[in-house]
């Protein structure tokens, strides 16, 4: 056996090195959504705010939908502060608004309603105990139709004189990602790319629309790279059962939990994640012989998306937004879950 050199050796273990020292990992921010219409101090949301030293929290401050009388844009079901916020945690404000609501609006009135979300954000952010905020996010779901107005919008959000200086960032759906010729690119600063509620929620099946690899991975792949600003991540952190009558959608049931589903004197496993109505059930609005399909945000799907994503965003920085922060949510995840799925992005 031939003894290798010393200067061989050490050319080795500097190319080791080299190839080691190259490969940084990245810095991953979490933070979570608060999508409640009331914000009051809670011992268990506190918690995991602290624990993974959030400094940021997404607030939900209003939907912005069409007037029944008067068809004008206006606030539907804004927060209301019980508590401010810590001190140690800053505010998102963020304005979902319903796509038609843009589509018979003209420049002058889309002027307005800019005008308007920015006194009522600006309003808000006060009540939550904080003197001023950085970023404001738009929440919504866009398309061909509406993308002209939806970016005019922005535009006026963006030279709007009570967010100068701010950073304005809006979601971004799959099918935004993927078709992007037809979509558009919105005028912001950055995007939060919301990697849940990808299926088809209304089709009969076994399928999970909140959370699927093989779905995710249809709309994600080379988009990534091209998108031409910086993208945060969204990842969900709900479940909600899907009824079904004679195989056609009946609707969300936000009634029925988990534990509803295996009692045996209500349902039938009949497999996958489906089960039968044993008998009617009003206080769930079932019938007997109606069908649930119970979809969930599961660790390994978490764990699949994080691990997947990380190779596709090459920044060294990313945001990992949660949704949603609820004690009733986050309670069925361990603090290990989440830390599992930011050490993946990495």
């Amino acid at each position: 056996m031939k003894l290798i050199s010393a200067a061989k050796c050490f050319l080795i273990l500097g190319s080791c090195f080299l190839i080691l020292s190259c490969h940084h990992p990245k810095i991953v921010t979490p933070s979570f959504y608060y999508w409640k219409t009331v914000y009051k101090n809670n011992e268990t949301e506190s918690a995991w705010l602290k624990h993974f030293q959030v400094n940021k929290l997404y607030v939900r401050i209003m939907d912005v939908d069409t007037d029944e009388n008067s068809a004008d844009p206006v606030p539907i079901s804004p927060i209301t502060f019980q508590n401010k916020l810590p001190d140690t945690v800053a505010i998102v404000p963020v304005v979902f608004i319903v796509n038609n609501v843009l589509k018979p609006l003209s420049h002058p009135h889309l002027d307005v309603l800019a005008k308007h979300i920015a006194a009522f954000v600006n309003g808000k952010v006060q009540q939550a105990g904080k003197v001023s905020y950085d970023e404001l996010q738009i929440d919504c779901d866009w398309t061909a139709t509406t993308r002209d107005n939806y970016f005019y919008l922005l535009n006026q959000l963006k030279s709007n004189p009570g967010l100068k200086g701010k950073t304005l960032s809006a979601t971004l759906r799959l099918h935004q990602l993927k078709n992007q010729k037809s979509s558009g690119i919105p005028p912001v600063n950055r995007a939060m790319l919301m990697c849940y509620n990808m299926g088809n929620l209304r089709k009969y099946g076994k399928q999970n629309s909140i959370l699927e690899i093989s779905e995710l991975k249809k709309y994600l792949d080379h988009n990534v790279a091209v998108y031409p600003m910086p993208l945060d991540v969204g990842l969900p952190l709900f479940n909600w059962a899907v009824a079904f009558r004679n195989k056609a959608y009946a609707g969300i049931s936000k009634r029925i939990k988990f534990v509803d589903l295996i009692n045996k004197n209500q349902f039938i496993f009949i497999g996958n994640n489906i089960y039968k109505a044993a008998t009617d059930l009003p206080e769930f609005g079932l019938l007997k012989a109606d069908e649930v399909r119970w979809e969930d945000s599961t660790v390994p799907d978490l764990e699949a998306a994080a691990g997947y994503l990380s190779g596709l965003i090459k920044s060294d920085k990313i945001n990992v937004i949660y949704f949603h922060l609820d004690e009733n949510v986050i309670s069925q995840y361990k603090y290990a879950d989440l830390e599992k799925v930011d050490d993946l992005l990495r």
